[in-house]
């Protein structure tokens, strides 16, 4: 009998854990009744009362229900990372906690699974989110599909469904500072995709700040994308080129005395747009090699502290 595995990452989801472990239970009589099922909750270093409400889950439901406590907040990626390797599926489900995204896709998705398609995506049409929501998401999603990974569809995609031959896949690269789910995309596999309008949060607050959304849209880019570095080259081309007509203008007006030529304002312009073009240069190579740097030191994407599995719980 195939086994489907939801992996749901969890991140200060006290307030809304009751309704999506109820929402999960109920929505099982709407798929074949030989499929079994796996709970991967990932309690991703939260302050709250997150684990105690996947316990009291975990207790009611042993023999289906895995709960991996992390030691630390390491992100939603290196959350859904960590469920990945501890999933056992034939077929895998990456949910939010917060039911924004709809747990009654899920059937329909492993209905195209069982028919062949090993890589499902629902994706968002619409949101009812704020409109700066929707404005930095619609941006960051158009920009990933137009310069780093062109087989995405617009409108971006949290609830997606994947063989296990692609979370294999996944767990082998093994990848920091990435988009996970993105990485399931890269690998190149055809998929379906299911349009939905992701619904607004219904409780408790969003953890999903600035600062992370901003650290998202620089790794996200330099993990799938050279496209900065080549803008960078092609800017430094553009500015030596503007400088030797620049210099070229100089030397004429100096001999032929067209114009006066004059040091200080033009020299201070100069050198204001050439320094602030190296520190952005910088910036952006730098980004990249803290990358590589990162990955080379080989620390762990996460570190687990305690697992609850149907066969116990594990220190």
């Amino acid at each position: 009998m195939p086994t489907l595995s939801l992996i749901i990452p969890c991140y200060f989801n006290e307030e809304n854990l009751p309704d999506t472990t109820q929402a999960l239970i109920k929505n099982e009589a709407l798929f074949p009744q030989d499929l079994l099922f796996e709970y991967v909750f990932v309690d991703d270093g939260s302050k709250d009362n997150t684990l105690g409400e996947l316990l009291k889950f975990y207790h009611r439901h042993p023999d289906k229900v895995k709960v991996i406590k992390l030691a630390s907040n390491v992100g939603s990626y290196n959350a859904i990372l960590a469920g990945m390797i501890y999933a056992t599926g034939n077929v895998n489900v990456i949910l939010t906690a917060d039911l924004q995204d709809p747990v009654e896709l899920i059937p329909k998705m492993y209905d195209y699974w069982t028919k062949g398609i090993k890589f499902v995506i629902a994706n968002r049409s619409d949101r009812e989110e704020s409109l700066t929501q929707r404005l930095f998401s619609n941006t960051y999603h158009y920009l990933m599909k137009k310069i780093a990974i062109q087989n995405i569809p617009l409108g971006g995609f949290d609830l997606v469904l994947f063989d296990r031959e692609l979370k294999d896949h996944v767990v082998k690269i093994n990848e920091k500072n990435t988009n996970t789910i993105y990485l399931l995309s890269w690998l190149g596999y055809d998929y379906v995709n299911i349009p939905y309008v992701r619904r607004s949060r219904r409780k408790g607050r969003s953890r999903w700040t600035f600062g992370k959304k901003l650290k998202l849209f620089i790794d996200s880019f330099t993990a799938f994308s050279f496209t900065p570095i080549r803008i960078l080259s092609f800017l430094g081309l553009l500015l030596g080129f503007a400088a030797l007509l620049y210099a070229a203008f100089v030397v004429v007006c100096k001999f032929t005395g067209l114009l006066p030529v004059r040091g200080w304002p033009s020299l201070i312009v100069v050198l204001l747009v050439v320094s602030s073009f190296q520190m952005i240069g910088l910036g952006i190579i730098g980004e990249y090699l803290w990358r590589t740097l990162d990955a080379a030191r080989g620390r762990p994407n996460f570190v687990v502290d305690k697992i609850y599995t149907p066969s116990g719980t594990k220190e």
